[in-house]
């Protein structure tokens, strides 16, 4: 069982309203499916931390999804995203277990005025911009509030690699709109080091 430690000090007199906050992240030294369970028990621990309503997870077929709602039943309201129609079978048992499905999306990402967007989040890894997309896209369809701190996960090629803490903001609000009203990455929780290139 991996623990995580919360920590948070008192800096400098000089800066009494300042708080550093220490916790204990996740590196993976390769992408991919076999950091699922690290990342799910990662998001884990950070939604009891952070008390987070929302866990927004990229999952094509259904079954990382499953493993997310799985996990956090109780904890956190769980939507599973997916660009195409999942595994039927995945999709009852999400279902079964109180999680929201959002099937055949349109990525936002994709839209070529995003190209930059897209390309700067590639630099941390195709996990990281699918957990950035799939935020976008769960608050382009008013299934989680602007403004409110949520977990997305993302991975490459299969599973899940990638937890952040971001702002919900929605996808015409990337690169435009006032301040409060666009994305903000909070935290990372896990990411692989070594990147997959997309383009």
């Amino acid at each position: 069982m991996l623990t995580r430690k919360l920590m948070i000090y008192r800096l400098d007199k000089r800066y009494m309203d300042m708080v550093l906050i220490k916790r204990i992240d996740f590196y993976f030294d390769r992408f991919g499916y076999e950091n699922t369970l690290y990342v799910v028990e990662a998001v884990r621990d950070r939604v009891k931390e952070l008390g987070l309503k929302w866990v927004i997870v990229a999952s094509t077929s259904g079954a990382t999804g499953l493993k997310f709602v799985e996990s956090l039943r109780g904890l956190a309201d769980v939507i599973v995203v997916s660009y195409k129609s999942m595994d039927r079978s995945f999709v009852e048992k999400i279902r079964e277990l109180g999680g929201l499905i959002v099937e055949n999306c349109d990525t936002p990402l994709s839209n070529p005025r995003l190209k930059q967007a897209r390309d700067t989040l590639y630099l941390m890894g195709q996990g990281f911009k699918v957990a950035v997309e799939v935020v976008l896209i769960a608050t382009d369809l008013g299934l989680v509030k602007i403004g409110a701190d949520v977990v997305g996960v993302g991975g490459t090629e299969r599973g899940a690699d990638t937890a952040i803490v971001m702002r919900a903001a929605p996808s015409n609000s990337l690169l435009k709109g006032p301040g409060d009203r666009r994305p903000v990455i909070r935290e990372i929780i896990a990411m692989p080091r070594v990147k997959m290139w997309w383009f």
